[in-house]
């Protein structure tokens, strides 16, 4: 993701409509946990399956929780404040790799889809709270040129 110096109102919507998209598949991909066990389905898997589901869940709603945050600033409903004292976007719970050994391929992506968006929320929610106060690439190239020249003047 490309780095900004603050949040927009087009940041957030794209990252709440992807975030909406992966939770539907997350939605669909688990609902599977809370039907009865078929004839022979293995209990451990039925385990990770409802184990790593709650974790997926939990993250996703915790991702749109924050998003929902922002969009209530950016249309008025909180303050900054108010966000800064209560939208932190909560620590996410990293998957048990034993556990997802025993998922499907496709419901490990899945899951590692959801700790990549929620890694990049964190890295936002982070940089929105210093209020953006990080160093530039670009700029500490200028700054490095800047000593260089200066030492031959």
């Amino acid at each position: 993701m490309a780095r900004t110096s603050n949040l927009s109102r087009p940041i957030i919507e794209a990252l709440y409509t992807e975030a909406l998209v992966l939770a539907d598949e997350v939605r669909a991909v688990f609902a599977a946990g809370v039907r009865e066990p078929m004839v022979g389905e293995d209990a451990f898997v039925r385990l990770a399956l409802s184990t790593e589901g709650l974790k997926t869940t939990t993250r996703m709603m915790h991702v749109l929780a924050w998003l929902l945050n922002q969009r209530a600033l950016f249309s008025g409903e909180l303050s900054e404040n108010q966000v800064r004292l209560h939208g932190a976007l909560p620590p996410d719970r990293a998957s048990d790799e034993a556990q997802l050994a025993l998922l499907e391929p496709e419901t490990r992506e899945l899951i590692a889809d959801t700790e990549k968006l929620h890694q990049r929320i964190a890295r936002l929610d982070e940089a929105w709270r210093a209020h953006f106060d990080m160093a530039s690439p670009v700029r500490a190239f200028q700054d490095r040129i800047g000593r260089e020249f200066g030492r031959f003047g």
